[in-house]
């Protein structure tokens, strides 16, 4: 009697695996897109968002250093002004620095000398380059967070100050955080680059660009800035030089771009 009552039922246990599958299948696929949509939020606070930031903050920080300035008496005009503050000769890099903090930005006369150098960090001068739109406070020290996350452009410490003899040398961002260097590969010879610095102007002329080099190529913020990488792109003669440098190719911080010009007589 009770063989006629037993129920077979057949199949129940594949079903049931494929039932599992699909639900760990959809587990994953929800787990993928939340993934995604967060990566997408990170690209879009870390590309767009922080370009807006940046931007805002460094294009207020032009407009308080301009008023600024038309409260103040100009600069004095003194020949040999240093990093330093002294008398003595630029400081040169030391061989083993780099250009690694850079991952996006001139004269009338001779350099202006305060009695002090600008404090580390602080935005002190103004870069306009007319051929890109670009217009960036210029701060001491290249640290990236506080200064060039800032969207300005860094002032390489031991190098000349702005109409300088020797080389004065900036980095900035090419992407993220306001990116004031994005596109100085499209500057050209005679291109302008202007130095505002608390009522004196320093117009120098783009002469030569190396579109990529190491990290620790030093030498293209030397005094006479030459390539120790690429040898061939450089100068020869003492100057009053500005360098840009910056990331590239662009999104990456695998090698340096850099754009040298030369104080306009």
């Amino acid at each position: 009697m009770r063989d006629h009552m037993r129920v077979v039922v057949q199949g129940g246990g594949r079903r049931g695996r494929r039932a599992g599958l699909a639900g760990v299948l959809w587990a994953g696929a929800e787990l993928a897109v939340t993934v995604g949509v967060v990566v997408l939020l990170l690209v879009v606070h870390q590309v767009w968002w922080t370009n807006r930031q940046a931007l805002a903050a460094a294009r207020e920080e032009v407009r308080e250093l301009e008023k600024d300035w038309r409260a103040l008496p100009p600069l004095p005009d003194r020949p040999g002004s240093r990093d330093s503050g002294d008398s003595g000769p630029s400081a040169v890099p030391e061989p083993s620095a780099s250009l690694s903090a850079v991952p996006s930005a001139p004269p009338r006369g001779t350099a202006p000398r305060s009695s002090a150098p600008p404090a580390r960090e602080s935005a002190y001068g103004v870069l306009r380059i007319p051929r890109l739109g670009v217009v960036v406070p210029v701060a001491q020290g290249v640290d990236k967070r506080a200064v060039l996350d800032k969207g300005y452009a860094g002032h390489y410490p031991g190098t000349a100050q702005p109409g300088a003899q020797g080389n004065f040398a900036l980095a900035g961002h090419r992407n993220t955080h306001g990116e004031p260097f994005r596109y100085i590969n499209r500057l050209r010879a005679g291109d302008e680059l202007i130095v505002d610095v608390r009522g004196r102007r320093y117009t120098y002329v783009v002469g030569r660009t190396l579109a990529q080099t190491g990290e620790r190529d030093t030498g293209v913020i030397a005094p006479v800035p030459r390539s120790t990488v690429r040898p061939e792109y450089g100068y020869d003669e003492p100057g009053a030089y500005i360098t840009l440098t910056t990331c590239t190719p662009e999104y990456t911080s695998t090698y340096r771009l850099v754009v040298w010009g030369t104080l306009k007589k």
